[in-house]
């Protein structure tokens, strides 16, 4: 008989939750996760560090506020490193006390190492004093995460050269700095350090940044993020970066060269693969550390499950708590829904991003009608009041049957209002819904109504032409 039903290798969102919803099914479930580790990359150098840090550094600066106060205003003019982190170590222990506390109510054993396939039902677990154990069970989920890719010619020391790991543990906020890459992670960190005062250059060798976004809301983060002074390289490749004693040459492949005090690499994660020795449990991954898998989170054998970010695409954090929870009743042999196809997408960029669905230029490649009803926030009581007045919704409506074909927000709580549009979309309601829906006065909510109203008036005029 194994040791356990369920073995759990990693303890970030997704692993959590698988462990968590076998346990509640009456299984005998194990986590395995470094003891520095436990609730994984996501607690601990990805999502809610680096989210913090953004709460810290609105608050700290006052750009949110500077609308209402003038462009001067800022709650601390000298702004430190130990102010942004003060507020992370302490969310980071608080969310590692709750996954302790989850994993220990539901009985969950938590084993601190490092884990290897010693065949397709064991794993070694080799604890922090080198010794090794020994752990068998009839089910494995492999739930690792991600790290930074690092580019096999660049010479990272963490703290002129880094990845976004690195910038939580920086010694000080730099004057400037180079970010290479404008994916998610490195839009967002932009925006985080131009609000902190340092001077920022992107450089990305696509034409564009965050090409999933619609347009027009990444014209307007464009525009706020160059008010902060920040300079896009587009299409431009880094050569070299060198390392001097007084800061860092970023030399793109175009001859330019550009000097900072820190360089940031952006360039995707690579799969936490390495140390499990796959092959001798039959696995294998792709050159990005990535384990392939089926609907159901099955790899190629079939009692060996993956989650999260180490098998790939959308690697966000809700979704792997989803895929967890899915592989965990899959392997107990409980009925379990398919995951909705309409999964919102959060970017905490400054402002923050959020949209769910297509996109006009998706749309318009698929050949699908559509009408747009927009709200802008500086129309809204609530936008005055919190002194955003930059921030939007739109929606995009099929003037066939009237339901949402995607809903994309820009600005305070884009990611807290997205499930509005979601909820609907999700139960296959139509912008009349939300013409005659009641929302609470004064809220950004209410920018839902405005954009039916506006969708709504514009099918109107085209209807009254035809006829």
């Amino acid at each position: 008989m194994p040791d356990y039903d369920m073995l759990v290798i990693g303890s970030g969102p997704g692993g959590q939750k698988a462990a968590i919803a076998a346990a509640k099914l009456g299984r005998r479930v194990a986590v395995v996760d470094r003891p520095d580790m436990v609730g994984g990359v996501s607690i601990h150098t990805g999502t809610i560090p680096s989210k913090t840090m953004r709460e810290a550094v609105l608050y700290l600066t006052g750009l949110t506020q500077r609308d209402l106060y003038g462009q001067s205003y800022r709650l601390k003019d000298d702004i430190t490193v130990a102010d942004l982190t003060s507020r992370t170590r302490h969310v980071v222990g608080r969310e590692v006390d709750v996954i302790r506390s989850q994993l220990s109510r539901n009985q969950v054993a938590l084993y601190a190492g490092v884990g290897r396939f010693v065949d397709p039902h064991t794993v070694a677990l080799r604890e922090i004093t080198g010794q090794e154990r020994l752990l068998t069970a009839e089910h494995i989920v492999i739930a690792t995460g991600t790290r930074p890719a690092r580019p096999a010619s660049v010479e990272f020391d963490g703290k002129t050269i880094m990845d976004s790991d690195n910038v939580l543990s920086l010694e000080r906020v730099p004057r400037s700095m180079v970010i290479v890459g404008a994916g998610v992670i490195g839009m967002e960190y932009a925006s985080m350090f131009a609000a902190l005062g340092s001077k920022v250059t992107v450089v990305e060798k696509r034409p564009g940044m965050l090409d999933m976004c619609d347009v027009e809301v990444i014209e307007s983060l464009k525009y706020h993020l160059r008010d902060l002074a920040v300079t896009f390289r587009f299409g431009e490749t880094v050569a070299a970066v060198e390392r001097h004693a007084r800061g860092t040459l970023t030399v793109l492949e175009s001859g330019k060269k550009i000097p900072a005090d820190a360089v940031m690499y952006s360039a995707g994660r690579q799969g936490l693969t390495d140390e499990l020795d796959l092959a001798k449990a039959g696995l294998s991954a792709d050159p990005r550390g990535r384990i392939t898998v089926d609907e159901h989170y099955r790899t190629e054998v079939p009692h060996i499950y993956a989650v999260g970010d180490v098998i790939g695409f959308p690697a966000l954090a809700a979704t792997s708590m989803e895929q967890g929870r899915a592989a965990a009743y899959h392997a107990c042999g409980e009925p379990v829904g398919r995951m909705h196809h309409l999964q919102p997408i959060g970017i905490y960029t400054i402002p923050e991003i959020s949209f769910i669905g297509r996109t006009e230029d998706q749309l318009t490649e698929d050949r699908v009608p559509f009408e747009v009803g927009i709200s802008r926030y500086r129309e809204l009581a609530r936008g005055q009041i919190i002194g955003d007045s930059h921030g939007m919704l739109k929606l995009l409506v099929s003037p066939e049957d009237r339901t949402l074909l995607g809903v994309h927000c820009f600005g305070t709580g884009a990611t807290e209002l997205i499930h509005i549009g979601q909820s609907v979309m999700g139960c296959g309601g139509t912008v009349d819904y939300l013409v005659d829906a009641v929302f609470n006065y004064p809220t950004l909510a209410e920018s839902y109504k405005v954009a039916a109203l506006d969708a709504t008036n514009r099918l109107r005029q085209i209807d009254h032409i035809v006829d």
